[in-house]
Parts: C-alpha cells; sequence; structure tokens
C-alpha cells in the first residue's frame, strides 16, 4: 500500500477525522479525539525505486502482537516518537502486504474505539448505522 491507499483507508474509518498538531507534514487520525494511527513522510531520507519518499504508518497495537510483527517484517519497527510498546511503526516501502497492513488499521481503530466510554462507542455505533 502506498501513502494515497493508506490515508484513504484510513480516512475512510467511521467518524474518523485528521488533525496536524505536531506538524503539516504529519497527519494525525482520530475518532472521538483519540488518535489511531499517524502518517508522515520517513525522517531518514527513504526513497523506492522511483526516488519518491518512502511514508512511515503509527498504529497502535497489542504488545504481544507488535513484538511478533516485528520479528515477522523488517519494517515493522518500535513507534516512532510513540510508545514502543503500544505503537508500531510500518515503513510503507511495499514488503508488507496489503491485506496485512489493513489488518493493523482496522487492530489499531478497534483498540481506540473499544477504550472509549460507553456513551462514546454507543454515539458511535449510531452514526455508522445510519
Amino acid at each position: 500500500m502506498d501513502q494515497k491507499s493508506v490515508h484513504k483507508y484510513l480516512q475512510d474509518r467511521p467518524a474518523t477525522f485528521i488533525t496536524q498538531p505536531f506538524a503539516q507534514d504529519v497527519d494525525v487520525y482520530k475518532v472521538q479525539h483519540k488518535m489511531f494511527a499517524t502518517l508522515s513522510e520517513g525522517k531518514e531520507g527513504q526513497v523506492n525505486e522511483s526516488g519518491e519518499p518512502i511514508w512511515w504508518l503509527n498504529l497502535k497495537c497489542d504488545p504481544d502482537e507488535a513484538l511478533v510483527l516485528r520479528e515477522q517484517y523488517p519494517s515493522i519497527v518500535p513507534g516512532y516518537h510513540m510508545n514502543k510498546r503500544l505503537w508500531n511503526t510500518i515503513i510503507l516501502d511495499g514488503s508488507v502486504p496489503e491485506i496485512e497492513i489493513i489488518r493493523m488499521i482496522n487492530t489499531s481503530y478497534d483498540i481506540v474505539v473499544d477504550n472509549l466510554p460507553t456513551a462514546q462507542k454507543e454515539a458511535l455505533r449510531k452514526m455508522t448505522q445510519s
């Protein structure tokens, strides 16, 4: 998945909105004012075969799963500028299958939604049923 398709998928999660509290080049994706993802240009000058920048995606993760994913994929590393136990950074260099990225995005979103107060979860549920 490239930056554009990841952005579209993140943006399409129910009740998601985007802010840029850190910098203009860092999109922060939130649901009910809780962050579940960030997307930014890689900080190490990485480029793909076409010379375009490689993007980094930060996602929340179960701590045990985070470790397994890091072992399985070299381009999944501890969360850049995040709690390394609870966040992974996925370097979007094409080495992680799209289906796995989608699964990780959904997991991150669900972790945040599952931890919302009951009233906010109910409101979100109503919004998605409409």
